[in-house]
């Protein structure tokens, strides 16, 4: 087993947070400064750029999950089943928080909380999905069976990704469409915001999963360690009855 701390993380993760951590204030100002605010809804529209940016990460995440599982099944590889379960664990979040930022959002401008819009219902069955996913990841301890569920799972429940991105084109919503053929609705300033928050909220999927990771195998490698412990103890255990009848 490779040693956790010869791992790339080992050097990259504190860049990688660092620059999230820079490129979310640059987000945050163009949000919510640099962008105009919109004239019909106001303020409370500069929610949408991290509502989107929320939208696109557990996107991302879970894709992520959806090949990892199928390269799992193919070859069977604890890291890779590291790197799925964290990628499942931020998606979960981030999909969370799209619930909460579009009703946040939808309050003021809709005077609601939540509708059963197609759009809101199907990130909702995405997001207990995969809540669903980890709950399973939690009770199962035999780590061979748990992974090859877990990515048999994010496998099937990934076909709801392009459903919920449908959603708006498909069937009447209240959900505005901002990207279609003819390009994407925003006036120069608001994609420059969007752009920021999306180039910010994807440093921070990487450096959450790649901490996550790098605590999975450190997990890992004290597992490891305390079986070698352990099996030491065993054994000399085992000698004493010999040496103390000679």
């Amino acid at each position: 087993m490779k040693d956790p701390l010869s791992l790339p993380g080992r050097r990259w993760l504190p860049l990688l947070s660092v620059a999230s951590a820079v490129t979310m204030m640059a987000a945050l100002y163009a949000a919510l400064l640099y962008a105009p605010t919109e004239q019909s809804m106001g303020d409370v529209q500069r929610v949408f750029y991290f509502h989107l940016a929320s939208a696109w990460v557990g996107f991302l995440a879970f894709f992520v999950a959806f090949a990892l599982g199928w390269r799992h099944l193919a070859r069977p590889d604890w890291r890779l089943d590291a790197w799925a379960a964290a990628s499942v664990e931020i998606g979960v979040l981030f999909c969370a928080i799209v619930l909460l930022s579009g009703s946040l959002w939808a309050r003021p401008i809709w005077n609601t909380w939540w509708t059963w819009d197609p759009r809101l219902t199907t990130t909702l069955v995405l997001w207990v999905y995969y809540a669903g996913v980890l709950a399973l990841r939690g009770s199962v301890d035999e780590p061979e069976t748990r992974a090859r569920y877990t990515a048999v799972l994010s496998i099937i429940g990934f076909i709801n990704v392009p459903l919920v991105f449908m959603a708006i084109r498909w069937w009447r919503t209240i959900h505005p469409v901002i990207l279609d053929a003819r390009g994407m609705h925003l006036e120069p300033a608001m994609l420059v915001a969007l752009v920021a928050a999306l180039v910010a909220f994807t440093l921070l999927y990487i450096t959450l999963c790649l901490a996550q990771v790098r605590a999975a195998y450190l997990r890992q490698r004290v597992e490891a360690l305390q079986g070698q412990m352990e099996d030491r103890l065993e054994k000399r255990m085992a000698r004493r009855p010999g040496q103390g009848a000679a």
